[in-house]
């Protein structure tokens, strides 16, 4: 079954985040060698200005013909979000990483969404919530 999903690189998913205005550092896992040692095809941390970061890992290929000679592409990828140096849930009234730490399976329209929530969020949310009980 073919999809409509845009195929992902390390690169492209960088160029997303620095056009966010993150810090971005990437690496890539698998290649076209099946013996490399790494279980992920890439991965990608950013660190944007209001201090959240996040790791975004391609775990494996999707083989778009049945030899897969030519059809090797990641269109999915996995989200995790940080702050201060630890996992966390995005505040409350956010349509991503609420009360969990990471989004998985995510396509490169969803990945453009939570780039740019997670790097327009204000931290000071976070102590506000937390005052009025709103956030655990």
């Amino acid at each position: 079954m073919d999809t409509l999903l845009q195929p992902m690189t390390a690169d492209s998913v960088r160029e997303l985040l620095e056009a966010a205005g993150a810090e971005v550092m990437a690496r890539s896992g698998r290649s076209e060698h099946y013996s490399a040692p790494r279980e992920f095809s890439f991965e990608v941390k950013a660190f944007f200005p209001n201090g959240m970061s996040v790791h975004i890992v391609a775990r494996q290929f999707n083989y778009r013909d049945p030899w897969e000679a030519t059809g090797r592409v990641n269109d999915l990828v996995d989200v995790q979000l940080f702050r201060d140096g630890g996992l966390s849930p995005l505040p409350k009234g956010y349509p991503f990483f609420q009360e969990t730490d990471e989004e998985c399976g995510v396509d490169e329209e969803r990945l453009r969404e939570i780039i740019r929530c997670v790097s327009s969020v204000h931290v000071k949310l976070y102590e506000l919530q937390r005052i009025t009980g709103d956030l655990v």
